[in-house]
């Protein structure tokens, strides 16, 4: 298995977001051409859309209820791929819109100690005071950008 960009790395900064949100691979694109020597981690989203729904079919399916769902071992192996390069990122960025399962990579990685950072697409309407578990939001790439630019 090649790994040498991960060990050539300086900085990982792994991208969370939605398997639906098509900016993603945008978003993980202008992070790239940030800095060459950063791995920008987004290869979660190659499945494609509506992966998570081919998942629930499958094990509909098979008989399993959600739990058991969980607990097989297509969702244990994709839990674990996302899992093993989360712990490996110093960074995480965030891009709205993002679901309940980007919320809870996002505080993980906050909870594990990695810088992590919120990208939105729009303002919006409701204010949710937990954003400021993140260590910055942003609502403009380029001030996303400086900020990672700072460290």
């Amino acid at each position: 298995m090649k790994e040498t960009k991960t060990q050539d790395a300086e900085r990982v900064i792994y991208v969370i977001g939605s398997l639906r949100n098509t900016q993603v691979p945008e978003i993980a694109n202008k992070l790239r051409a940030i800095n060459k020597k950063w791995e920008v981690f987004d290869s979660w989203y190659s499945p494609g859309p509506k992966a998570d729904d081919y998942l629930r079919d499958y094990a509909k399916g098979k008989g399993l209820n959600y739990k058991e769902t969980l607990q097989d071992w297509a969702a244990t192996h994709i839990f674990e791929f996302d899992h093993k390069h989360i712990m490996r990122s110093t960074d995480v960025v965030m891009v709205m819109p993002s679901g309940k399962s980007g919320h809870l990579e996002m505080g993980y990685a906050l909870g594990k100690g990695k810088r992590g950072y919120i990208l939105f697409d729009e303002e919006p309407k409701r204010v949710d005071v937990m954003y400021q578990f993140a260590t910055d939001i942003f609502f403009d790439f380029k001030e996303l950008e400086e900020e990672l630019k700072r460290y």
